[in-house]
């Protein structure tokens, strides 16, 4: 699993997103709108925008605010333009690092985050730096004591996973990205319970850092993710289970 994978499960389990809940509202609302602009307001037809109500009903955002959402994307009622703009760079011992954002302003968003990178002794690169370092794939991970190993594997693959990768305290099921949406349904037909899915940019090697190091990253990471503008940060850093476990 990717660094960047292992440092949001654990997060989850530990509740930072219910601590940042207003901010969280706010990237859901943005996705939501975009989502609904690109592919229409009707989650049975839009896998993007069916991706993202998934994540706002497990965050428990009020039907008012999705529905304004939606409605803001189609254009029923007036709302904000919004840009996805996805920014390249580097972390702490050349750790590759992609943002995805959902910006009004491109050019305070990218002065911001150059900021963000610079303080954190890393750097902002030119677009294509290291988008050749990742592949986009589904990523589904379990907790390994609420599943059974078995059930999974033959669910997961029956239902088109490309692989199930046996992490030290989870299992992460890999697809492919046209395949996710229907290994997802299957593994909640069988009520098999996730911790987190999502449609990641998964990274095809990775840098091991020590504590110092692993320290300033994890700061970054905090950093990018918290700014109002970055729905997604991936990276390809690697921390062993303990540090990565007390510096969260």
């Amino acid at each position: 699993m990717s660094g960047h994978n292992k440092w949001s499960t654990i997060k989850h389990k530990k509740g930072a997103a219910d601590a940042k809940r207003g901010k969280l509202f706010s990237k859901l609302i943005k996705e939501i709108t975009v989502a609904a602009r690109i592919g229409g307001g009707d989650p049975s037809g839009n896998p993007r925008l069916r991706a993202i109500l998934d994540k706002a009903r497990a965050a428990n955002m009020p039907n008012d605010n999705v529905t304004r959402a939606i409605k803001k994307g189609t254009g029923e009622i007036e709302g904000m333009s919004y840009e996805e703009v996805t920014f390249e760079g580097y972390g702490p011992n050349g750790v590759a690092v992609m943002v995805e954002t959902l910006t009004d302003n491109r050019n305070r968003t990218v002065s911001e985050l150059r900021h963000i990178f610079d303080k954190s002794g890393g750097n902002l690169g030119a677009a294509g730096c290291v988008a050749w370092m990742f592949s986009k794939h589904g990523v589904i991970t379990f907790d390994k004591k609420a599943v059974d190993e078995e059930t999974l594997m033959n669910t997961a693959l029956e239902a088109g996973a490309e692989d199930i990768r046996d992490e030290e305290d989870s299992y992460t099921v890999m697809t492919d990205p046209a395949s996710f949406e229907a290994v997802k349904a299957a593994c909640d037909g069988s009520n098999i319970k996730y911790v987190e899915a999502s449609i990641s940019m998964v990274p095809q090697n990775s840098v091991k850092l020590d504590r110092s190091s692993a320290e300033k990253m994890l700061k970054l990471m905090d950093a990018l993710e918290d700014h109002e503008d970055v729905q997604n940060v991936y990276a390809n850093f690697d921390i062993d289970a303990k540090t990565m476990e007390e510096l969260a």
